[in-house]
């Protein structure tokens, strides 16, 4: 079962949206905050949670600057932003402070819970639009195509993570059971020289593995 935070400054947003995540299958638990910097105290004093739900435009610490923060000090805890900015330079900094995905207030609450029970998932769930911007973006700025020797079922499963896909949803598309999908996810992280999904997707985008 999941810990949820969520730091939202909008009284009646943060309200229904922590209703809303109350009822996300796999959580146990779900706790509101206004700022990162309470966050941070929080973080200070007890456990760290599975998930944490960040907006950007918040009082005091912008919620990018939280990301970096709060990253440096539980850097196993997922970061899914929820909110109304898509201008591409928040974007890239989001992901590159360490956000796992990114989700727009725009989209109906139904796909912002299944965005975060990928999540919760090992997912890297991203609005359709703000994906393909992403995309647009690394693919502008990366190198030269590097050859890390991936083979199909690599290459597909690292495709699949791009998208934000869940583990089970990954092994459907690949038509594979759970643990020879894990098989393959561990010779893919051991030859991108990496440990966890965000940080395979971020080399498959810097090196142009993917989004070319």
């Amino acid at each position: 079962m999941a810990i949820l935070w969520l730091v939202e400054d909008n009284p009646a947003f943060r309200k229904a949206t922590e209703r809303a995540l109350s009822q996300v299958p796999g959580v146990e638990a779900v706790r509101a905050f206004v700022r990162c910097e309470d966050v941070l105290s929080a973080l200070a004093l007890g456990a760290p949670p599975d998930v944490v739900l960040m907006d950007v435009g918040l009082p005091g610490m912008d919620g990018i600057e939280g990301i970096g923060r709060i990253k440096a000090v539980a850097p196993e805890v997922s970061i899914l932003v929820l909110t109304v900015f898509e201008e591409d330079d928040k974007i890239f900094r989001a992901i590159c402070a360490g956000a796992c995905g990114y989700l727009l207030k725009s989209a109906p609450m139904e796909n912002i819970l299944e965005g975060v029970f990928q999540a919760i998932s090992g997912g890297a769930p991203m609005n359709p639009r703000v994906a393909k911007r992403v995309l647009e973006m690394f693919s502008r700025m990366a190198p030269a195509k590097k050859d890390y020797g991936l083979t199909e079922r690599e290459q597909a499963a690292l495709e699949c993570m791009a998208e934000g896909l869940a583990k089970k949803q990954m092994a459907d598309r690949l038509t594979l059971n759970l643990h020879t999908l894990d098989y393959v996810v561990r010779c893919l992280y051991r030859k991108l020289h990496v440990n966890c999904q965000s940080a395979a997707v971020s080399v498959a985008l810097k090196d142009g593995l993917i989004g070319r």
